[in-house]
């Protein structure tokens, strides 16, 4: 009786094996991963186009003297620099040299700059900041502690103004200063501006925000 089931038992194992063997070869293929489908014949190769950025162009601001540029150039890190526009107006990168910056819209230069390039770079990527307006400036004269000009805000009142300059001297008429303004047309503009009256409360509009190249005048 032992000798029939040990014969038994071994029928049986036979018949699981043989059964395994018959299984479709796809049933074991499906546990391999497949190759992923980037690297497929076909595929799209990788990018080598520059990405995009979220910089906006700024087409109508001027570039001046003393302000802070930067510099990008994609892919080339010793030709991405920070440049501070020198008063002759000329800023200076490698390979580019010397060029005029000021009195030219970021847009401009990034053009300019791209085209010199071209003569080291396949398809340079150039783009141009302005990371610090120290052009635009305001002026202060007259009977305060620190006359002179200072770069200007978007937000420089004429009380800010002369509180820049170190506040008023001893002798200063509050009551008669004035703010010079150069018109579009060329013409000069005579604003009237009364301190003693400002500080009480009354007529606060004359404390006007200031304007690139105005000059706060302080007898």
């Amino acid at each position: 009786m032992k000798f029939k089931a040990d014969y038994a038992l071994v029928a049986v194992s036979g018949l699981i094996f043989a059964f395994a063997g018959s299984l479709p070869a796809q049933t074991v293929a499906s546990s391999t991963p497949t190759p992923d489908s980037a690297s497929a014949p076909g595929a799209a190769p990788d990018q080598v186009t520059p990405p995009a950025t979220n910089k906006v162009h700024n087409s109508t601001y001027l570039i001046g003297d003393d302000d802070v540029l930067e510099v990008n150039v994609w892919k080339e890190t010793e030709l991405t620099k920070q440049v501070p526009v020198r008063s002759d107006g000329k800023i200076s990168l490698p390979l580019v040299g010397e060029l005029q910056a000021a009195g030219k819209t970021p847009v401009q230069l990034e053009d300019e700059i791209t085209n010199r390039l071209r003569n080291f770079i396949t398809e340079p990527a150039v783009t141009v900041m302005v990371l610090k307006i120290n052009s635009l400036k305001f002026n202060v004269m007259g009977e305060v502690i620190r006359p002179g000009s200072y770069a200007l805000s978007t937000t420089t009142t004429i009380v800010d103004a002369i509180a820049t300059a170190g506040g008023f001297r001893d002798f200063a008429k509050k009551k008669s200063i004035y703010v010079l303004h150069q018109r579009p047309d060329g013409t000069e503009a005579r604003l009237s501006f009364n301190y003693s009256t400002f500080i009480k409360g009354k007529n606060p509009k004359q404390n006007i925000l200031l304007q690139p190249g105005d000059t706060v005048v302080i007898p």
